[in-house]
């Protein structure tokens, strides 16, 4: 490994799952500031805004600034704004809704000036008829923006759930659209969320290790934009992922964030 500047943290199921610490994460990211190094917060989860999910952090103890948060939603409010896509069809959790007041909420007549459709973990309105409104769009030229792919997470009671990622792949398949993945695995969100850390940094891709407990979103991914991955067995770890995904493999597997931390303290002290 290089000299380790910066560490990228996934949330759910790799310090918290639901309203449930990981137990050790919040001495853990302790321990990498009394060390001095830079955080940042990456994560995929659209269930709520970054203002919610920023409370729910705080109310479970950790101490997390909101600004060291970078979430795949602020990715993809910024997506539209930049392609011109206003009052776009969300496909996403009412409680993610406040992230995208700045490109409008679809009203009403929205649907027939929607030239985008935006996926995230929204439960409620992966039904046949939302399906259907989503898929006439992009026949008619629309977007498909997906704020991530996972294809499962972990629930609060240990369940295994469906993630967004398989909705994603159903509407590319019925319109050959393909989705713009804005969040993790994509290389462009892991080096966005490397410069948020300190632009004045100047931070290189091989200076920054990524902690999480998704094989190909987050280990697999940040070792594409060449960063170190680390997979931790928690969250929606499985039996098996240590081993790889289509070949690739992660740089190095722990049971938790607990060990992980040790680890890449050890590599600054030595």
């Amino acid at each position: 490994m290089a000299r380790i500047r910066g560490v990228l943290v996934d949330l759910s199921g790799t310090i918290h799952i639901e309203d449930q610490v990981i137990p050790g994460a919040i001495q853990a990211i302790e321990r990498l500031r009394e060390h001095g190094l830079l955080l940042k917060f990456a994560t995929n989860t659209t269930k709520e805004g970054r203002n919610r999910l920023h409370r729910r952090l705080l109310d479970i103890g950790f101490d997390i600034k909101r600004e060291e948060m970078f979430t795949s939603l602020t990715a993809a409010r910024d997506y539209l704004l930049q392609n011109n896509h206003m009052n776009p069809y969300l496909m996403v959790h009412d409680d993610a809704m406040e992230d995208f007041e700045e490109v409008g909420i679809r009203d009403s007549k929205g649907v027939d000036h929607s030239t985008a459709v935006v996926v995230g973990l929204a439960p409620d309105k992966f039904n046949y008829t939302d399906m259907n409104t989503a898929m006439r769009i992009l026949i008619d030229g629309g977007d498909l923006i997906a704020i991530h792919k996972a294809r499962y997470y972990k629930t609060g009671k240990g369940e295994l759930t469906l993630g967004p990622g398989p909705f994603v792949t159903a509407l590319e398949h019925s319109t050959d659209v393909k989705a713009v993945v804005v969040g993790k695995p994509s290389k462009d969100f892991f080096i966005r969320a490397m410069h948020s850390m300190n632009e004045e940094s100047k931070l290189e891709p091989q200076e920054i290790v990524m902690i999480g407990d998704d094989i190909k979103d987050d280990v697999l991914g940040a070792q594409s934009a060449g960063m170190t991955g680390i997979l931790v067995k928690t969250g929606k770890y499985r039996p098996g992922d240590e081993q790889g995904f289509e070949g690739k493999i992660p740089n190095h597997v722990f049971p938790s964030i607990v060990e992980a931390v040790e680890f890449i303290v050890s590599k600054l002290i030595h």
